[in-house]
């Protein structure tokens, strides 16, 4: 799918799953190298920053955990020239959809302010996206406080799964951003000469709003390994009580069974047995050990 939104001299192109001859009418119109435009047609599995002299070529991979269309991470390419912006991706990018509508309508309102050059329209587009993976990390914190909401109600057993996703998302969110460090480093360092020195101030603040999402993300993790401890700790207190319930019951009942196992021997002159009431002594003897046996745990602070 091709898109194309004009304004004030700066021409943003937005491709979705591009065929090739869509990235050749892009190749002919902005003088882009044939290397460039055979990784604009496949996704590419690492990020990276290259610059050319005409234009600057990124490749980042934001994670999409609740709006993914097909993946839990997907990845924009960036084409960034003086006056136009080229983003190809291979899926629907909710932050860039959105992005579009406003764009649209401050260009028919005439009333975006963005810039002298594309650099800026990336730089606004980037802290949109930023936005959406901070969207992404609130989505994790909420389950995180309904987990320690079931915490202490007597739920440590299911919260073990819902930790374990919550785990599994910080872990995912983490994977896709962290790079993100290395390449917006060189893009810092080396776009002051592509893009002017006036531009260095977004430069730096694209790598605050990294940053910024990255403290974030590592915020929730901390909660999250002590929400594990927390509930691995009331898993084993609850483990142990309910172990040493079991043996409190056992040795309370272990007395009046070998009572009971002493008069069922087959010897010849066993007493009480044949005797008047001579059951109900026998369960008052079993009765009277259960009691000894407790008042006895009861004494050492066993129970």
């Amino acid at each position: 799918m091709h898109s194309r939104y004009e304004h004030n001299g700066l021409v943003w192109v937005d491709l979705e799953s591009p065929s090739r001859e869509e990235v050749q009418d892009i190749v002919d119109q902005f003088s882009i190298a044939p290397l460039v435009a055979e990784e604009l047609l496949l996704p590419s599995t690492k990020p990276r920053v290259e610059f050319y002299p005409n234009y600057a070529y990124l490749v980042l991979h934001f994670p999409a955990l609740r709006h993914s269309h097909r993946t839990r991470e997907q990845e924009i390419d960036f084409v960034i020239g003086h006056k136009f912006l080229i983003t190809t991706h291979y899926d629907t990018i909710d932050p860039l959809h959105k992005f579009s509508k406003v764009f649209e309508v401050n260009s028919v309102l005439d009333k975006s302010n963005i810039g002298e050059h594309a650099g800026y329209l990336f730089f606004y587009m980037l802290k949109k996206l930023y936005k959406a993976v901070e969207h992404e990390v609130e989505y994790v914190r909420h389950d995180l406080s309904t987990v320690e909401e079931h915490i202490f109600t007597g739920h440590e057993v299911d919260m073990v799964a819902a930790i374990s996703r919550s785990a599994r998302d910080l872990l995912n969110l983490r994977q896709t951003i962290e790079p993100h460090r290395e390449i917006l480093h060189e893009l810092e360092a080396s776009g002051a000469n592509f893009f002017g020195q006036d531009f260095v101030p977004y430069l730096r603040a694209i790598s605050n709003e990294y940053y910024r999402v990255h403290n974030h993300v590592m915020r929730q993790t901390e909660s999250l390994h002590e929400l594990r401890e927390t509930n691995n700790s009331l898993l084993t207190t609850k483990q142990n009580e309910t172990m040493r319930t079991f043996t409190i019951m056992a040795f309370l009942t272990f007395p009046p069974a070998l009572v009971a196992a002493a008069f069922e021997t087959t010897a010849v002159h066993v007493p009480i047995v044949g005797g008047p009431y001579d059951f109900w002594i026998i369960v008052g003897l079993m009765l009277g050990t259960m009691a000894a046996t407790f008042v006895y745990f009861k004494y050492r602070r066993w129970m």
